[in-house]
């Protein structure tokens, strides 16, 4: 443990009341307070939504088969794919999940991928091959991220950040030999490589300070000297990044003078910009440029419905395009010779899964047929867009979930992380259970400070202007008291990350027009937050959130915390937290708990201590789908 936050528990130890003993018990690597036995037809209903599996696309091989990420066992692990439909062999054994791989340019067949130990997020960057023992290639107890290999596959860069410090230094590494591995550029802040140009001799690498602000720089690794790209005192937010192959220019995506991100080219001779793709008042969010230079792909945010569009690189004409059904496109790529483009694919009544679109044939293939637990996805719901005005006049967008069955159903508002995030209409286990098992709607608001609306949209709930995005889901509370088919005596709110700040602070606002909420891995006072979050996120969330160190801003968010209102919070309130969570740290979660139960407030508690920021594990994440239905039955009244 850390010393900072057993520091902090030894105080909440010693400053508690006594309290009345809750009901605990432990259960493999969980440790539940006042949490119910599991009901056998409770387990069984919900094994078939949480049995359902889905097929991430992570890269092309050199062969033209593809690494993916999916779960057979008790986590996701890499599994190789070599045609539609084929089988999928699985290439990683642990116990830890194995999310993201990455495959070695004329590797034959060799890839990394980086994997931590019990959500802790301090990643470690593995070289593997078919068959055979992978290799760990990075420092022990650091954190690294963003890998990425040069051209021919001969030297791989990546960003490194030790324990405390929020400043990263860039990696370099010649494959084949690990001790050459050192540190070519030492940055301030979140700085990280992005794409080797063509020749091997330049780095891409962008600097995030926050979701609008970033920076490109190039950087030559012959003399270690890195420019900036673009030097601007106005806020810039980029994303991504492609050398063309002849190694004028690059590809990014850029909101200077536009409300929201577009596909630009950026010529390295004449340092100007030209528009490559534009989504109009929608953002662009991906994209990737064939091998050869001769075909571009990328998509476009239409308001949480993504559109693919292909085209002609170098003449801007469209080709012919895929006839995706209406989803989310997570990612796109090129094959290594051009002629395929995966596609991450995801549907509201079908998970995610991978499909390809062959060029020369202009046609679209379905690679991966993820398993859906024997659900009928005929019975899968299809959630409607509404908007509705806030307090101030401005229109709030969620996504809403209905049960097919007539009545008055309950409503759990469900509010997502970040809050630089969005709710999208994808598949959701969870969200079709609450549906057809428990009867319950499901709201999926994006309040202000989500991304998808433009950057201004994003800005409206920056520092002191924190509570506008509580008053956010007042408004949509006063939406479900409009609607007919809708129970306004029974609303949970629910949500994770800053989402479980959210759903902390709702209960503290509006507990008369609640009946519960469940908060997971959830700040529940900034200031504790910001003291003792890892230094590599502190100064990113400063900007976020406020900077403690300000005294006005201090005040402000003191104020602002949802443990300096838990007298307001008597309805019930179930936090779950990862012991090991580096982001939102455990005692967040504990500390609201053991305030909000000496107020004589009903809490249950469940906490992780195999998992962090969110569990990965599905024995964990059963568990927590299961004491989340005994907790939404009881207040629901059923």
């Amino acid at each position: 443990m850390k010393p900072i936050i057993a520091a902090a528990l030894l105080t909440l130890l010693s400053t508690a009341p006594v309290l009345a003993q809750p009901q605990v018990r432990e259960q493999g690597q969980l440790v539940m307070e006042n949490v119910p036995v599991t009901p056998p037809e409770v387990r069984e209903a919900l094994q078939r939504y949480s049995n359902t599996r889905s097929a991430r696309f992570l890269d092309w091989l050199d062969d033209g088969s593809m690494l993916i990420s999916t779960r057979f066992g008790q986590t996701a692990q890499l599994h190789r794919v070599t045609q539609p439909g084929g089988q999928r062999t699985q290439l990683t054994f642990f116990d830890e999940p194995v999310m993201t791989a990455l495959a070695q340019p004329n590797g034959g067949g060799r890839f990394l991928y980086p994997r931590d130990v019990g959500g802790a997020e301090y990643f470690q960057g593995y070289l593997a091959s078919l068959t055979g023992a992978e290799a760990a290639f990075t420092a022990p107890g650091t954190r690294n991220l963003g890998f990425v290999f040069s051209r021919d596959g001969r030297r791989l860069a990546w960003a490194q950040v030790t324990p405390g410090s929020g400043d990263y230094e860039v990696m370099l590494m010649e494959v084949d030999d690990p001790a050459s591995r050192r540190a070519v550029h030492k940055g301030g802040g979140a700085v990280f490589p992005i794409d080797f140009s063509p020749d091997g001799g330049r780095l891409l690498l962008g600097r995030t300070i926050s979701v609008q602000s970033s920076k490109r720089y190039l950087l030559d690794l012959a003399s270690g000297a890195a420019a900036e790209i673009n030097p601007s005192r106005s806020e810039i937010a980029y994303g991504g990044g492609e050398f063309t192959p002849d190694g004028r220019a690059i590809l990014m995506l850029s909101d200077q003078g536009s409300e929201v991100a577009r596909l630009v080219r950026y010529d390295l001779a004449t340092k100007r910009f030209s528009p490559v793709g534009d989504g109009g008042r929608w953002e662009v969010e991906d994209f990737d440029l064939s091998a050869d230079g001769r075909t571009l792909a990328y998509t476009i945010n239409e308001e949480g419905r993504s559109r693919l569009v292909v085209q002609d690189a170098v003449t801007r004409r469209a080709l012919p395009q895929p006839p995706l059904p209406v989803g989310e496109v997570e990612g796109v790529k090129f094959s290594p010779d051009g002629r395929r483009l995966a596609i991450r694919f995801n549907q509201a009544t079908s998970p995610l899964d991978v499909w390809v679109w062959d060029l020369d044939a202009a046609e679209l293939t379905r690679w991966t047929h993820s398993e859906m637990g024997g659900l009928d996805p005929a019975e899968m719901v299809t959630p409607e867009l509404i908007r509705t005005p806030s307090f101030d006049g401005l229109e709030v967008p969620a996504w809403v979930y209905k049960p097919k069955r007539a009545g008055k159903a309950p409503v759990i508002v469900s509010i997502h992380g970040g809050p630089e995030g969005q709710s999208r209409p994808g598949f959701t286990s969870t969200y079709q259970y609450y549906v057809n098992e428990l009867g319950a709607a499901v709201v999926v608001p994006n309040v202000r400070g989500s991304t998808g609306y433009g950057k201004t949209y994003v800005s409206l709930d920056n520092g002191v202007k924190r509570h506008d995005a509580v008053r956010d889901i007042g408004a949509i509370l006063d939406w479900i008291a409009q609607q007919p088919d809708l129970d306004a005596e029974r609303v949970v709110v629910t949500g994770g990350s800053y989402g479980g700040y959210m759903s902390l602070a709702s209960l503290a606002h509006y507990n008369d027009r609640l009946a519960g909420s469940i908060v997971v891995v959830g700040v529940s006072n900034w200031l504790t937050f910001l003291a003792n979050t890892e230094g590599y996120r502190r100064d990113l969330r400063r900007v976020e959130y406020g900077d403690e160190r300000d005294p006005k801003i201090r005040a402000f968010l003191e104020q602002d915390s949802p443990m300096n209102h838990t007298s307001k919070m008597t309805k019930p309130l179930f936090v779950i937290h990862g012991f090991n969570d580096p982001r939102v740290p455990w005692t967040e979660g504990r500390q609201v708990v053991d305030k909000v139960r000496a107020n004589g407030g009903e809490v249950w508690w469940l906490l992780a201590k195999d998992e962090g920021h969110g569990f990965r594990k599905k024995p964990n994440i059963d568990a927590q789908r299961e004491a989340e239905t005994l907790f939404l039955r009881k207040v629901f009244g059923e």
